[in-house]
C-alpha cells in the first residue's frame, strides 16, 4: 500500500506543481509574458548568432505562443491531479484495476514532460536560442521540471502488484 500512496502523492505534487506555474502565469501574465515575448525575438541571444532569422517579431504570435504554453500547463495540472484521484480512489482494489487507474496520470505526467521538454528545451532553448541569452534563459529549469516529472513518469508505470492480505 506505501507504493501505491507513494506515486499517488507523487502524482499530486507535479498536478500540483503545474497548477502553480499556470496559475502564476494567468495572474501574472505580464511579468511571465515577457519572457515568452524575449525568447521570441531572439533579442538578447548573441549578437553574432546566424540563427536571428528565425525570430518572430509579430506580437499577436507571441501571446498565443504563451497562451498555449498556460493551456499545457493547465492541462498537465488537470490531468495529473485527476489522475491522482483515480489512484487514490483504486488504491485498495486489486492490482490490475489499480495498474488501468494510471491512465489520466501516465497522460498527464507525458502532457508535462512533452510542455517542458518540447516547448522549453528543443523549441525555446534550441531553435530560438535561448540557451545564449543570459537574462531570458529558462533551459536549466525546464530541465529540472522535465526530468522531475519523468522520474515520477518512471516510478509510476512500474506494475504494481496485488496488495498483501
Amino acid at each position: 500500500m506505501i507504493v501505491r500512496l507513494s506515486k499517488t502523492l507523487m502524482v499530486a505534487a507535479i498536478g500540483l506543481f503545474a497548477f502553480l506555474v499556470a496559475f502564476g502565469n494567468i495572474t501574472d501574465y505580464g511579468s511571465n509574458f515577457a519572457f515568452v515575448h524575449h525568447v521570441f525575438l531572439m533579442d538578447t541571444i548573441f549578437p553574432e548568432a546566424s540563427i536571428k532569422y528565425r525570430a518572430i517579431e509579430t506580437e499577436w504570435v507571441h501571446h498565443l505562443g504563451y497562451v498555449f504554453i498556460i493551456l499545457l500547463e493547465s492541462l498537465t495540472s488537470l490531468l495529473c491531479l485527476a489522475g491522482a484521484w483515480q489512484l487514490w480512489s483504486n488504491r485498495d482494489q486489486a492490482a490490475r484495476i489499480y495498474n488501468r487507474s494510471k491512465r489520466l496520470a501516465v497522460i498527464g505526467l507525458t502532457l508535462g514532460f512533452l510542455t517542458w521538454q518540447v516547448g522549453f528545451m528543443s523549441v525555446g532553448g534550441e531553435w530560438f536560442g535561448m540557451w545564449m541569452s543570459s537574462q531570458w534563459n529558462g533551459v536549466p529549469d525546464a530541465f529540472r521540471f522535465f526530468i522531475t516529472i519523468l522520474g515520477v513518469l518512471i516510478y509510476l508505470v512500474q506494475t504494481d502488484d496485488e496488495l498483501d492480505a
